[in-house]
């Protein structure tokens, strides 16, 4: 009598690499707790088939894989289609990629599945789509569709969260676009773990990549996030798809970014910015203007720079507020930068400018809920300091951006004319950046640039 074939399974823990025969609690190897994640196994003889079969099925064949030189090979553009949403196909490189699988990532109520709907509505008189819900009704999707006023002609709905259905639906209806709303609720039937696990989002992602890949689709995941901001699930999730778009917002403002941090079809770090309203999500052209606090006389602690996201240069405000601290460890708040650079600034300041803060609780944030990585961002931040220590505000409509040097030194970033023109266009007067970052002439058209190489010359020029 036949035996009948049996699944293997093992258990491999998701921080490193483990694996088990069976399930535990903790991994014996790094000590992890809950862990461990369950896959399916082929079996030796099962591989050793497929691959035989492989070779003879290669055997003679012209196209069987064989290693070409790069410079022989032919390719071409990918083809894009605009998703109608500007702001969307900035951050996406230019629209979407046939065959491309994006994740969309971000707190709950942020927006996401609201961006989505509004990109599959807009997209389905060119490119039919399949919305796939896990969370909510039909009903509570067209529901919300009719509140944003879309076009729902022609948008077509499931919900549905097994892989394979959803997989027969789309092999039926052949759309062009899939939306999963989201990638923790999708479970596929070759594993019995539940809903949400490690195994399951994995498993579940893959199929889908797999199935835009052979058929040209392109497909949306929406991702959760966990308490730390990252998209949970297994982290090799980010590594299989084309795309990672984070969406971002402060709670109880209207505004909402959204950033690419993973995109093999165009700029990382490239920026979207939307206003959440009563019709929805509404594109941003001039974000620049929301970052700017519109003050009509200067402030003291103040300073605008000019950052740049991706392809994109934006203005936005830095603030910081210098106060004698009761404590006998003043405090050192940084929003919006990172904690331990302006702590690094603080310390050029007092060597290379002689101004001494250590008795002062310093608190800088980046208005707006920009955060800023790159180093442009040194100089603002000593100029917004010191004008709150003197509570003497800068020159009115002056930007500055720099990168600081432990030695005091005023260091150039990258495209500085560019910047320089964008705060021209908003009507600044006065720049104050690096000595290899200003024009010839001194000048970008009505605005007088003022180069400095040293710390303390831009100290004077500031404030």
């Amino acid at each position: 009598m036949a035996k009948t074939a049996t699944r293997k399974t093992a258990y491999v823990c998701n921080d490193c690499g483990a694996e088990f025969s069976k399930w535990q609690g903790q991994c014996g190897e790094c000590g992890a707790w809950n862990s461990l994640g369950e896959v399916v196994l082929e079996s030796a003889s099962t591989a050793k088939g497929v691959a035989a079969s492989r070779r003879s099925s290669w055997a003679g064949v012209a196209d069987a894989p064989k290693v070409t030189a790069l410079k022989d090979v032919q390719h071409q553009e990918d083809a894009r289609a605009s998703t109608g949403i500007g702001e969307l196909d900035r951050v996406l490189g230019g629209g979407l990629v046939h065959g491309s699988v994006v994740l969309v990532g971000g707190d709950p109520g942020i927006g996401k599945s609201t961006l989505l709907l509004q990109a599959v509505a807009k997209l389905a008189p060119t490119l039919p789509g399949l919305y796939v819900t896990g969370e909510e009704s039909l009903a509570q999707v067209a529901g919300r569709g009719a509140r944003l006023g879309l076009p729902l002609d022609g948008v077509h709905a499931l919900a549905e969260t097994c892989v394979e259905r959803i997989l027969e639906h789309a092999a039926a209806t052949r759309p062009q676009l899939i939306v999963a709303d989201s990638v923790q609720t999708l479970w596929t039937e070759s594993l019995s773990a539940a809903p949400g696990s490690v195994s399951q989002v994995r498993e579940s992602a893959a199929r889908l990549v797999r199935f835009a890949k052979e058929t040209g689709t392109a497909v949306f995941l929406v991702g959760h996030v966990t308490k730390e901001g990252g998209i949970a699930g297994p982290r090799v999730l980010e590594h299989m798809v084309d795309a990672v778009l984070y969406f971002e917002g402060e709670s109880g403002s209207r505004f909402r970014v959204l950033r690419a941090f993973k995109n093999r079809f165009g700029a990382v770090n490239e920026l979207g910015v939307f206003a959440m309203g009563d019709k929805g999500l509404r594109e941003v052209p001039n974000p620049s203007a929301i970052f700017l606090s519109g003050n009509s006389a200067p402030q003291p602690g103040s300073c605008v720079m000019v950052t740049r996201e991706g392809t994109r240069p934006l203005l936005v405000e830095v603030q910081a507020l210098v106060d004698a601290s009761p404590l006998s460890n003043p405090r050192r708040v940084a929003v919006g930068m990172e904690g331990n650079r302006m702590a690094m600034l603080l310390a050029v300041l007092h060597r290379h400018g002689g101004i001494a803060v250590g008795d002062q609780d310093v608190f800088v944030n980046v208005v707006g809920g920009i955060r800023v990585q790159e180093t442009a961002v040194d100089l603002p931040v000593l100029l917004a300091v010191l004008s709150s220590l003197r509570d003497r505000p800068l020159a009115e409509q002056t930007i500055a951006f720099g990168e600081v040097g432990l030695s005091g030194e005023i260091r150039p970033v990258p495209n500085g004319e560019e910047r320089l023109k964008e705060a021209a266009t908003h009507g600044f007067k006065r720049a104050i950046v690096p000595k290899a970052n200003a024009p010839r002439g001194g000048r970008i058209g009505d605005m007088e640039v003022v180069a400095v190489e040293r710390l303390a010359d831009a100290l004077d020029a500031g404030v």
